[in-house]
């Protein structure tokens, strides 16, 4: 039912207008206390063997929302509804900011894939802490926060931008990510080049010790499917060095070739971060080559072209523990997760493997 809607409705929409829209109906029915538990019921059912055990926190699932869909923590409880074990609330900067100029969020239908230069479009993270601080949860997933620069702080300030963010929002979050991989902030993925990355994560990592002390708040490094294989591994070494507690790999690529796009070539050419199917490939590949690196001494979440329960083992036996999608809710619609945990119990019924944990990385322990 829900493609002939996107057919027929969201199709003929400008994309982040549909966005807004179906956002804006998830948030009202999770206002609703008998419409939202009705919904839940159906959407968010709970399967005792997929419960996952990340980063000292409990979760019902190992599946989550990536960063970009809420962007300023306005619909936690929604998505928690729709069945996401973790809400990864983001992009925030250390000051609100419009993002790029509209159009800037393009649907490639026929790759199931998007392009996006939003900008890191929002309210800033003062607003957006002091909206976690006042929120009263109806449900409780595990919610992170990805946070990034200010556009107009210049590169040699980022790393005071990021530490005013973590010291405002690491007391509210669960987990913490820095994000130094979207292409859409110019010089933001200069960052992740390990003389840059090392200073900047051991001062977001010395101010969310300051300002939530009463527990350590787990920080992560998001990275781009487009650094080379020796730079991903310069990343693994130094998350390790620094006793960083997760890698999320990968973010959006800027690459069109080699990835046999179907779209209309005008669209393929717009300028921005390519999510969804054709990012699938890069995406594992570069996980199973940080778990290859690292083994269990971090947590590594997988990202980028997870489309069904499949995709999520998949990325699951090359590293994974935690797995993350966004841009195949926008094809799949509102029944997405219940078949991605549907298809993730399923499979680890028919596995070798006793749980859940036991699976994750077996695929690159079969290949050391």
């Amino acid at each position: 039912m829900y493609k002939y809607f996107f057919r027929f409705v969201f199709k003929r929409l400008d994309p982040e207008q549909a966005h807004h829209l179906a956002f804006r109906w998830i948030r009202l029915a999770a206002r609703v206390p008998v419409l939202r538990t009705f919904v839940a019921a159906a959407l968010a059912p709970r399967y005792k063997e997929l419960r996952t055990e990340a980063l000292g926190l409990r979760m019902h699932g190992p599946f989550g929302l990536a960063a970009g869909f809420d962007k300023n923590a306005v619909g936690i409880d929604g998505m928690a509804m729709l069945g996401f074990d973790h809400v990864e609330i983001g992009t925030v900067t250390g000051e609100p900011q419009p993002g790029n100029p509209k159009q800037r969020l393009f649907r490639l239908v026929k790759d199931r894939a998007l392009i996006n230069r939003m900008g890191f479009n929002n309210d800033g993270s003062l607003r957006v802490a002091a909206r976690l601080a006042s929120r009263t949860p109806v449900f409780k997933p595990v919610v992170g926060v990805n946070i990034g620069k200010t556009k107009v702080v210049p590169e040699e300030e980022a790393v005071a931008d990021y530490v005013k963010s973590a010291e405002r929002l690491a007391p509210y979050a669960d987990y913490l990510v820095v994000n130094v991989s979207s292409p859409n902030t110019p010089g933001l993925r200069n960052l992740q080049a390990t003389e840059a990355l090392r200073p900047l994560l051991s001062a977001v990592r010395e101010a969310a010790d300051r300002t939530a002390s009463a527990r350590r708040v787990p920080l992560l490094v998001k990275i781009a499917p487009d650094l080379a294989d020796e730079d991903v591994d310069a990343v693994a070494d130094l998350a390790v060095e620094l006793g960083l507690d997760g890698i999320i790999a990968t973010n959006t690529t800027i690459a069109r070739e080699g990835l046999g796009l179907k779209s209309d070539p005008s669209l393929v050419k717009e300028t921005g971060g390519l999510s969804g199917a054709p990012l699938k490939e890069r995406s594992l590949e570069v996980l199973r080559r940080l778990y290859a690196r690292v083994g269990d001494r971090i947590t590594l979440v997988g990202v980028g072209g997870i489309e069904n329960a499949e995709d999520a083992w998949q990325r699951i036996l090359a590293g994974a523990t935690l797995v993350q999608g966004y841009s195949a809710f926008i094809y799949e619609g509102p029944f997405w997760g219940r078949a991605i945990h549907k298809g993730l119990a399923a499979r680890l019924a028919m596995s070798p493997y006793a749980t859940l944990a036991d699976a994750v990385g077996a695929d690159v322990r079969k290949t050391a």
